[in-house]
């Protein structure tokens, strides 16, 4: 699941046309004459019209849209967010804002029951035959029938670890609340993470909705407060680099980046079980652009689409056609591409309706709360 800092608009392809002497920087003539020059322009360049996305910062190999572009003759727009949580809002006001977006699963399940996407029409997007059937079953867990989603990427969450700094075998959560690694543990700034790791070394389910069992994994949260040097997103994978600290929660596409990085860093998925998480492709209910969205789709299932998209952010791909170009030493890995067994003993995560997502907040708020001592509130945030 990716979670990436940049955010903003890249508008790719736009050809600017400036307004010629004669009318005057300020003549709205000129200004007329400029928009309508710049729309010949965009209509010469891309005569099929435009897409509109909206995806995870650095989540794709942005030479794949140019490609696209030239391709297809069809402009992208293209837009990032940071969270699920921040997407969702901006396309429940307005579901026409963008054609296809890359939410994650359990908000995809949210989408589908408010009805924010819409069927895909398979027969428009021949490539999905390249498709592992097993990630395609797995899909089903929040897809049911396989009606709406394109499998991007996916994963697991567990445990990176520095192994020149650790000394005991990395195979249980439990580890996270081992005294001897105080002020050297990364916890994921993410709710529904969070309560994973607690509730699974609990032996619950990690889509857990009862109440009793929520507050227990929330004062064994409370319990491992002391011991976490930070409670981060993004920064877990530069801070693990860097040896700042010796265990980190982790998203397991980040594991193969920072392997690379620091030879001594290893992944571990715990044997109580994780998440394990899909992103996927998803076409707007209200898209302006339909059969462009088909056509991206399409083309991101391509194998040297998907083959690229794993060489630039290494996270697994659903693609077989494109296993076939990985280097079979990173197919191997079980820290990039987990084991049917290890998958096994995974759960997706599950969208637990409106007022669960209300109680998880809110026990969280609880965890992350400031601490009070004799000398007044303790900020909350990272240790020296």
């Amino acid at each position: 699941m990716k979670r990436c800092i940049a955010v903003g608009t890249i508008l790719l392809g736009i050809t600017v046309v400036l307004a010629g002497c004669n009318g005057g920087s300020g003549s709205p003539f000129a200004a007329e004459e400029q928009n309508q020059t710049e729309e010949q322009a965009q209509q010469v360049n891309y005569p099929n019209g435009v897409v509109k996305v909206f995806n995870w910062g650095e989540y794709i190999d942005e030479s794949l849209i140019q490609q696209f572009e030239d391709e297809y003759g069809i402009q992208v727009i293209y837009d990032t967010f940071t969270t699920n949580e921040e997407m969702y809002p901006k396309i429940a006001a307005n579901p026409s804002l963008y054609d296809v977006i890359c939410p994650s699963d359990y908000m995809i399940e949210k989408m589908i029951e408010n009805n924010l996407v819409q069927e895909i029409d398979w027969d428009q997007i021949p490539n999905i035959k390249n498709m592992d059937e097993t990630c395609m079953r797995r899909v089903e867990d929040f897809d049911p029938g396989n009606k709406y989603t394109v499998p991007y990427t996916w994963g697991t969450v567990g445990i990176l670890y520095n192994t020149k700094m650790v000394t005991t075998p990395i195979d249980s959560w439990s580890v996270l609340w081992d005294e001897t690694y105080e002020n050297n543990i990364i916890m994921q700034d993410s709710v529904r993470d969070a309560f994973m790791v607690a509730l699974k070394l609990l032996g619950y389910s990690c889509n857990s909705t009862n109440e009793n069992e929520l507050h227990e994994a929330m004062e064994l949260l409370k319990e491992q407060k002391p011991l976490v040097k930070a409670y981060a997103i993004d920064e877990v994978r530069d801070k693990m680099i860097n040896n700042a600290a010796a265990l980190g929660v982790i998203y397991s596409g980040e594991y193969l980046y920072c392997h690379e990085e620091n030879e001594d860093l290893a992944y571990a998925v715990p044997k109580e079980g994780s998440n394990l998480w899909f992103d996927g492709w998803v076409i707007t209910s209200e898209a302006k652009s339909v059969e462009n969205a088909h056509k991206w789709l399409d083309f991101l299932c391509t194998a040297d689409a998907a083959y690229a998209n794993f060489e630039y952010i290494t996270y697994a791909t659903p693609n077989d056609a494109a296993k076939e170009m990985i280097d079979p030493e990173y197919l191997n890995d079980p820290g990039v591409f987990a084991t049917e067994e290890r998958m096994d003993k995974c759960e997706i995560y599950k969208y637990l309706g409106s007022e669960m997502e209300d109680t998880y907040y809110e026990l969280w708020k609880q965890v992350k709360a400031p601490e009070v001592s004799i000398f007044g509130w303790k900020p909350f945030g990272e240790k020296e």
